[in-house]
This record gives structure tokens, sequence and C-alpha cells, in this order.
């Protein structure tokens, strides 16, 4: 058991490590290419946080249970909201985001909703998976395009950047690599560890996939939003928020439908799902600029995390 909990430990310092290094990479592309650091957050940096998601969702569905899969995505989006958001903003605050960020933030709704409505069908099956999958493409080109819009003075960045003796091009790529690397490999060492820890407790898959497991593959978002809490970049973390639910919803559910049918609990269609909805409509005051989330905004969110926790445990033992 001992061994289990350093091993976790190491897996922790992997993740922040990561985070760091990936945000740091991000930041630099972004400044060099000229591109908004919200398309970065809301591209590179969400695909390298919900890779965890992903590898874990499709190993959940071959090994036939589903309900880990999708207690994964659907705790790991309120946890991504409530406690990566949470715990920077307790200790630090956070600013309002720019009027950049209200499109994608309104496409994480569309997608939390498309997503319930399949829900409801109590399967998600190939061809509910092959919605969310195509509704994640059309994302994805959106976001391209309009990232396209929005740097129109690329190349002449790039000229910039090959006459600048100072600019490290391959250091920010290596640093990128190095973090889309060590997230994913950091949250299955923690992930594993953390449920042989919790094996002898007897709960379900679900519950697990709601809690030990969604926390786990928060982690690499938690750590980036730290990094970017401490760094200042809002914009940039709040996108990767975004982006990585939108990615878990569209993507992760899609592509893992590929490989089987997701049954999905009863118990998400009553609490679970319109949590993860409250959670991202708690979201609008700061992306539609009414207000910050205060240090005590951000004890707040972490205090409705714990009740939320708290609640999905009891019910479930």
């Amino acid at each position: 058991m001992v061994y289990s909990f350093l091993v976790a430990g190491f897996g922790l310092v992997v993740l922040l490590l990561s985070g760091d290094f990936l945000l740091r990479g991000a930041i630099s592309v972004s400044k060099k290419l000229g591109i908004s650091k919200l398309i970065i957050g809301l591209t590179i940096v969400a695909f390298g946080t919900s890779a965890p998601e992903l590898l874990i969702s499709i190993r959940a569905v071959l090994d036939g249970v589903s309900g880990l899969a999708i207690g994964n995505v659907v705790g790991s989006n309120i946890a991504n909201v409530l406690l990566v958001i949470g715990l920077p903003a307790s200790a630090a605050g956070l600013r309002l985001v720019g009027k950049e960020t209200q499109k994608p933030y309104l496409i994480m709704l569309a997608s939390s909703i498309l997503f319930i409505s399949i829900s409801f069908l109590g399967v998600i099956n190939l061809t509910s998976g092959l919605i969310l999958f195509f509704g994640f493409c059309f994302v994805l080109m959106y976001t391209v395009v309009t990232a396209n819009k929005k740097t129109s003075n690329l190349q002449m960045n790039m000229e910039a950047t090959r006459q600048d003796p100072n600019t490290k091009t391959i250091t920010a790529v290596f640093l990128i690599s190095l973090g889309l690397v060590g997230l994913p490999l950091g949250t299955h060492i923690f992930v594993d560890s953390a449920i042989e820890i919790s094996q002898g407790f007897g709960v379900s898959e679900a519950l697990i996939g709601l809690t030990l497991v969604a926390v786990g593959t928060s982690l690499p978002e938690l750590a980036t939003m730290i990094m970017a809490t401490f760094r200042r970049e809002s914009d940039l973390a709040i996108g990767n928020i975004i982006g990585s639910n939108v990615f878990n919803l569209l993507a992760i559910m899609g592509i893992s439908s590929f490989f089987g049918n997701i049954t999905v609990p009863s118990e998400f269609l009553t609490f679970d799902l319109w949590c993860m909805l409250f959670s991202s409509l708690l979201l609008a005051p700061m992306v539609f600029g009414w207000y910050g989330i205060s240090r005590i905004g951000g004890v707040l969110l972490v205090l409705l995390y714990a009740f939320y926790l708290s609640f999905v445990v009891s019910a479930g033992m």
C-alpha cells in the first residue's frame, strides 16, 4: 500500500512538470506564429490534457466496463470546472477573459446538450457515436477556420521568427512534445495506483469513473491551469478547459463507441448529466464579462465539488 502511494505521488510530479512544459511550449508557439492563445488552448493544450481520458475510455469499453468510460468523461467535465478552475481561483482569483472565448463557450454548452440528448437513448452505439464524432470534426474545422481568419499576419511573423536569433522554435516544439508525452504517462501512473488503492472498497465501475478516475484524468488540466494562473494566462487556461470538455463529450465518447456500445447508467440521467450542465453554466459570468472569479468564488466552486463527490459516494455505497 505504501508503494502504491509513492507511485501515485511520482505520477503527480510527472503531471505537474508535463503541464508546465506543455504550457510554456504552447505560449511560445502562439507568440511566434501570431496565433491567439485561446486557439492554442482550445486545440493543442486541450487535446494534450484530454489524452488520458481518451486512452482510459477506450480501454474501459474494450474491457467491458463502459460505465467507467462514461463516468470518466462526465466526472472529468464536472471536475474541470468546479475543481480545476476552483482550486487556482481560490488561491489567486481569475480575471475576466476576452470576448473571443464566448463562441467556444457556447459550443461547449451546445455539445453538452447534444450529449445529454443522446444519453437519454440509454445506449451510445456506433450511430450516435458517429453523430458525436462528426460534431467534433465540425467544431475542429470551425476552430481552424477562425484561427486562419485571425492570423493573416502569420507569414510575416514566421519571417520575423527566422530572422530573430533569439527565437528557439525547436525548444518550443520539444517542450510541447514532452508535455504531450508526459501528461498521459503521469495520468496512467497515478490512476492505476489510485485504482489499486481503492480496489478493496467494492464500489461500482461508474462510481470509480465519476470520482477517482475523473479526478485523476483531470490532473493534466489542473496542472496546466495552475501554471497558467501563475503566469497570468487566463485566456489560454479557460480555452484549455472549454476545449477539453468539448473533446471529452464529442471526440472521446464518439471514438470510444467505435469499440463497443456504451450503456448509460440510469442515475446519470437524473443527476450527474445535469450537474455537468450546471457546472458549465457557472462559467457564464466570467466568459461574458459580468465578473471574474474571486478567491471566495474559487472556494465556493471547490466546496460545490466536494458536496457533489460526497453525494455521489454516499449514493453509490
